[in-house]
């Protein structure tokens, strides 16, 4: 096997900082001479002194004495190259070059396997989202930034918060895991965001198509894994800043994380503050429920914000045991587009546009404190993991107090109060009990306590339990071929508490008497559920190409909201009823995935068949509560089909271009609305991407121009009420860049970003305030800097 030439350029930079016994640090980073890319893995060795370059291309030997050292520098695919340093405080910068290696390589055993080759070798339908993917297309919330990925998308509440949907499919339906441990908030909501601060992130693995095997109920379209961030290197300290600013929203945000290790101990930690204004959309008026809205400087009125984030992880690593704790806690207060809460805010006394950076009624605070354990045991041919996990998510929604029906004007502005505090343990054995055999053993469990307050009432107070069990097997027939099969059985219960009105309603009974009396919204009711999940999969690879094949049965339980609200949800402008009745979800799915990548191109498809036989949705009624529309729970057969396409190609040495496409056809089977698509379907969409690297221009090293056009079409098939949406093209630019400022330190990592560049007006047919005619934001200019250390 020949390697084909490369150059490497490798840069010391010395640190000047003396300690008592006059010992200095070296720093230094090694890069891909040809195209500036970071160099991983890359050998620094001396005497007594060594280092690993990182992901980054970076790394650091502490406490070298004054002297001369000679290092020899390597690369698989590169000649061995002597480098002396002389370390004082007046050592310049010393590039190295390694020059190509022309060696063939005997034949030899590789016993390790490089992240990219085993997920070829899995056959699940998965995407791996890197921190320089992250960085590059970072948007107002984690959901958002993700949307750039064929098949995901998200459902956007307002400029600051968003859920993830996979194929058309979300709420909690989409697992979102962090460090392990399920994402436990009120994502049953439509209205709730994600509580998950998205700066400090480096490696997300998203899970297409069902992972209930794996996750348990609540992954049955889909994961978002958000994964524990890598192990810092011996003796090393590092950190970043990064400052935003917006004009859209009028946003300013600082966000600075710090990473140390000495030793076998390590810490990280991380604060985050934004801050923003009403958004703005190109329109000037608005019509909600026959109700024309003018909009002051084309401001949606009250939805400014602010959040406010915090982490901090404490780890111990040695030969045989990995353990970190992490500690965090997202605090966020954003206002509701006030003319979306109902008509009463024609009649309401409060200034919305006296600024545009108030947060008036109605609004919601919601604080959400998590703590995570990862620990990784190895005991002889055992890979034991364990996490173990503590949330309480406390929200509240405020609105000004209106008397409704019997109802009088409650005593203050606290709406609703949902409290949850969730208790998670997984556990996980990995062996292999011959050569071919990857197996995993495991079990998953899950406790939650919700409580409720304020003066309206949706979902009661309600204790769920989940626990499941589940094993698989992968089985290596030879290099190239792969079988994954894996059973899993869960247990769960619901158990809702009884709810009465605060007020007094009145009764007209049969013997024409009148009655007055607090009406029960929910009873004391303990529901099981029990279901069986199972997978089998096949990878294959033959050269160039790797095709996948996965078939799956998976479950979903039923969400307390689903089974026993019975309330007036004025962020919907509906009466929204449960139905104790419901069985869980039932999923059957097929994937397909076939991708052919060679050096210059690279071309990927991913079809899908999915069949629900009990899918669980919200079904508009002809009743009326008052003067508002009642929606049912009910359950119906649902087949849908899709997938996603996706192909790139490097033009030249400084010109890449890249195209997906995404489409998910839904047709429900039985029920009132047999015949219709699922709400929230999103329609045909596809992305044009082309990215230009410069050479260099100016002060600006490794400067990249992206453009992004998107093309979605019109959406035809909806679900009553819903109303079509037409089609829309929006164009995206952004300018990436690092600056050299101080002198032997890390580059400054500079990206302006202008989204809806012709300040567009659109509606996103996922879009949350889609609903009631709000289009997407307008045009916005974001600026940020990065300033690692």
């Amino acid at each position: 096997m020949l390697y084909k030439t490369l150059s490497i350029c490798l840069f010391f930079s010395l640190c000047s900082i003396t300690y008592a016994q006059d010992s200095f640090t070296i720093k230094g980073s090694v890069v891909n001479a040809n195209n500036l890319k970071p160099i991983e893995n890359a050998n620094i060795i001396c005497k007594n002194l060594f280092a690993i370059s990182s992901k980054t291309g970076e790394f650091i030997i502490k406490n070298v004495p004054k002297g001369s050292y000679t290092f020899n520098i390597s690369h698989i695919g590169f000649n061995v190259k002597k480098v002396t340093v002389f370390v004082n405080s007046e050592t310049e910068i010393l590039p190295v070059y390694l020059e190509e290696s022309n060696t063939t390589l005997q034949e030899v055993e590789i016993i390790a396997k490089s992240k990219q080759r085993q997920t070829k070798e899995t056959p699940l339908v998965s995407y791996s989202v890197s921190k320089t993917f992250l960085d590059t297309n970072r948007e107002n919330s984690l959901m958002q930034t993700l949307s750039k990925i064929p098949g995901v998308s998200t459902i956007n509440i307002g400029s600051g918060q968003s859920k993830p949907t996979i194929r058309g499919l979300g709420f909690n339906r989409v697992a979102v895991v962090q460090n392990g441990i399920k994402h436990e908030a009120q994502q049953w909501g439509n209205d709730h965001g994600l509580e998950i601060d998205q700066q400090g992130i480096e490696n997300i693995q998203i899970i297409k198509g069902p992972a209930s095997l794996l996750y348990g109920s609540d992954a049955i379209a889909g994961v978002v894994d958000i994964q524990p961030n890598k192990t810092p290197l011996p003796n090393s300290f590092g950190g970043e800043v990064n400052i935003l600013g917006e004009s859209n929203n009028d946003l300013i945000g600082v966000s600075a994380g710090i990473t140390t290790r000495k030793d076998k101990w390590f810490y990280r930690g991380r604060l985050t503050y934004r801050d923003f204004g009403d958004y703005k959309v190109p329109t000037d008026k608005i019509n909600y429920e026959n109700y024309v809205f003018e909009l002051h400087e084309k401001n949606l009125r009250n939805t400014a914000g602010n959040e406010a984030d915090a982490s901090l992880g404490i780890g111990f690593v040695s030969e045989d045991i990995k353990s970190e704790t992490v500690f965090s806690n997202v605090n966020a207060k954003n206002g509701f587009f006030a003319n979306a809460h109902g008509l009463e805010v024609r009649s309401s006394s409060i200034d919305y546009d006296h600024s545009n950076r108030d947060i008036d009624l109605p609004f919601h605070k919601v604080n959400h404190f998590k703590i995570t354990n990862n620990t990784a045991v190895s005991v002889g041919e055992h890979n034991l993991q364990i996490d173990l996990g503590y949330q309480n998510n406390n929200r509240e929604e405020h609105s000004e107090p209106v008397p409704h029906g019997y109802m009088p004007t409650p005593p203050n502005t606290k709406e609703r109060l949902f409290i949850k505090n969730t208790y998670s343990l997984n556990f996980r054995d990995a062996f292999k009990p011959t050569k071919q055999h990857d197996l995993v053993i495991g079990l998953n469990t899950e406790y939650q306590n919700n409580n409720i307050g304020g003066w309206g009432f949706l979902i009661p107070e309600y204790n769920r339990f989940t626990a499941g069990i589940f094993a698989y097997d992968q089985l290596e027939l030879n290099s190239n071929f792969h079988v994954l099969a894996g059973l899993r059985y869960d247990v769960g219960s619901v158990d809702t508490k009884a709810y009465y009105d605060w007020y007094p309603s009145t009764i007209n009974n049969n013997d024409g008497s009148t009655s007055y009396v607090h009406l029960q919204r929910s009873k004391d009711k303990t529901l099981n559920f029990g279901s069986l999940s199972a997978s089998l999969g096949v990878s294959y690879i033959h050269n160039k190409t790797s095709y996948k094949i996965n078939v799956g049965r998976s479950f979903r339980m039923p969400l307390a909201n689903e089974l026993a609200s019975d309330g007036v949800n004025y962020h919907m402008y509906r009466y929204e009823k449960g139905n104790l009745e419901l069985d869980p979800e039932i999923s059957y799915q097929l994937d397909v995935d076939i991708n052919h990548t060679t050096k210059l191109f690279s071309l990927g498809i991913s079809p899908f068949v999915n069949i629900f036989q009990n899918y669980i949705y919200l079904n508009p009624t002809s009743s009326y509560y008052e003067t508002i529309q009642i929606y049912e729970y009910t359950q119906a057969k649902v087949f849908r089909i899709g997938g996603e396409l996706n192909a790139s190609t490097k033009i030249s040495k400084n010109l890449q271009l890249d195209a997906s496409i995404e489409y998910v056809y839904s047709r429900q089977r039985s029920g009132e609305k047999e015949g219709f698509t699922l709400p929230f379907s999103p329609p045909l969409s596809g992305l044009l991407s082309a990215k230009y690297q410069f050479n260099k221009i100016l002060f600006f090293k490794q400067p990249q121009l992206i453009a992004d056009y998107r093309i979605t079409a019109a959406q035809e098939e909806i679900v009553p009420p819903e109303e079509k949406t037409e089609g829309y093209q929006v164009l995206n630019m952004s300018f990436l860049a690092d600056i050299d400022v101080f002198k032997n330190n890390l580059p400054i990592k500079i990206r302006a970003k202008l989204n809806n560049v012709f300040n567009t007006k659109y509606f996103n047919h996922t879009s949350f305030y889609r609903l009631i005619d709000v289009p997407e934001a307008g045009r916005n200019i974001s600026l940020s800097l990065t300033v690692p250390f």
